[in-house]
């Protein structure tokens, strides 16, 4: 049986606790944990542990107003060919929120869950590249 100190546990609030377990069920690789849906379910992703939390539920409740929209903070994917996933993402009907970015560590694009709440897609760049090599 697994124990939830295996995994890394983040919340997001959301409007809609079905629409966003579909979401990242349907589109991010994300297995169904557990669900108490409309109030809360808990989807899973390696040892990343998506705590959905609706208004009803006490993560919501708990939580003060002014903290309780979505912001910028994300959660961060690794894929190993982000075209593609990009390109699978599009095919489905998912829009992002930004181009591709680059960088000295990768290269990154932004979408957002039903909810608003930001996901990073990030792939690495090779140690090569990394190191400053062409």
């Amino acid at each position: 049986m697994t124990t939830h100190d295996e995994y890394v546990s983040v919340r997001y609030l959301v409007d809609d606790v079905q629409a966003a377990t579909d979401f990242y069920t349907t589109h991010l690789g994300f297995t169904l944990h557990s669900s108490a849906a409309p109030a809360f379910a808990d989807v899973i992703r390696g040892r990343l542990r998506l705590l959905l939390s609706g208004p009803a539920s006490s993560g919501a409740r708990a939580t003060p107003k002014e903290a309780s929209v979505a912001g910028g903070n994300r959660i961060h994917l690794t894929f190993d060919d982000l075209d593609a996933e990009i390109a699978r993402l599009r095919g489905a009907g998912v829009s992002f929120l930004s181009e591709v970015v680059s960088g000295p560590g990768g290269r990154q694009i932004l979408l957002a869950d039903p909810a608003g709440n930001l996901i990073e897609l990030f792939q690495p760049a090779s140690p090569a590249r990394s190191a400053g090599q062409p």
